[in-house]
């Protein structure tokens, strides 16, 4: 009886409620959950989103291009010879000849995952603008520039895609092999290495026409995963919280469970068991009617001995 009292008095002094949470360990995870899906609502979701928007509109942008019969470079190439950012993929057509004096090679970049020199030939425009075109790829030979095929002479006109300049590269050009190589499609560094006035940004030649040589493959119109990244980050952010309400409502079930326990030993009426002994059928109960107490013959033995 006393055991038990002091078991009842022991909880008594606890925290009831909700201030029995207040300690360094739930303090902790509360924080780092509400870090969380806060993160993952205002930028881990947002950030997938967003992508997904990018790439639905450059899918867009690259199918209209397409749809739209191709214009002279020069309704596209305004003041500077820069495109709006509505212009990029549209197909242009371009009458002159190229400069294959001043062409530049583009050193390793990917196509197709893999690595490969692209051709950088000034094309001058019968107008009298220049603009760079991007002729096409080739694979690497054993680590050095594959023989590019020459550009062609004569006067001709050609058909590409309108693209956006590139930011300066942080890789200086090289001069490797006797060729000019660039890490990147910067009109402005392409300029001063072949002294030409080039429009700002520049033409990826299409598929068959005079001077490709491996025509660069347009981008898939494929939207990817994005979407879905970003709506399991929105269901990762509610079930967070969602999370941590349940282990905090299994906590105070359990400290209920415990209570009404207590609760019930002290209300338990008193029995004197030194007074009143346990039947022998009730000690053997729990072996069952048909099977004797296993331990009973033993007691008798030691009632025989003594």
């Amino acid at each position: 009886m006393s055991s038990t009292l002091e078991r009842y008095n022991s909880t008594r002094g606890q925290k009831k409620g909700w201030k029995s949470f207040i300690k360094p360990g739930w303090i902790i995870a509360l924080l780092a959950i509400v870090g969380f899906s806060y993160a993952a609502f205002t930028v881990l979701a947002p950030w997938q989103l967003n992508k997904d928007d990018q790439i639905v509109e450059r899918n867009e942008q690259i199918d209209a291009a397409f749809r739209i019969d191709p214009v002279p470079a020069q309704e596209i190439f305004g003041a500077g010879g820069a495109i709006s950012s509505g212009d990029e993929w549209r197909r242009v057509t371009l009458t002159g000849r190229y400069l294959p004096e001043s062409e530049v090679v583009l050193r390793l970049r990917p196509v197709d995952s893999q690595p490969a020199f692209h051709a950088l030939t000034p094309f001058q425009l019968d107008s009298g603008e220049t603009i760079l075109v991007n002729r096409g790829f080739s694979a690497p030979l054993e680590g050095s520039i594959p023989d590019l095929e020459p550009a062609p002479t004569e006067h001709l006109t050609i058909h590409g895609h309108a693209r956006p300049n590139e930011a300066m590269p942080p890789t200086p050009p090289l001069l490797d092999q006797g060729e000019p190589q660039v890490y990147g499609i910067n009109t402005a560094q392409i300029a001063d290495l072949t002294g030409l006035s080039l429009d700002r940004d520049y033409v990826q030649l299409s598929e068959g026409e005079p001077g490709e040589i491996n025509a660069i493959p347009v981008p898939k119109l494929d939207r990817g995963s994005h979407l879905s990244y970003g709506f399991q980050w929105i269901a990762f952010g509610i079930m967070a919280p969602l999370g941590l309400g349940y282990f905090i409502w299994a906590e105070l079930r359990e400290r209920r469970r415990v209570r009404d326990e207590n609760k019930e030993l002290i209300d338990a009426p008193v029995v004197d068991t030194a007074a009143t002994p346990t039947p022998a059928s009730r000690r053997r109960a729990r072996y069952g009617d048909d099977n004797p107490d296993p331990y009973d013959k033993y007691s008798r033995r030691s009632r025989e001995r003594f």
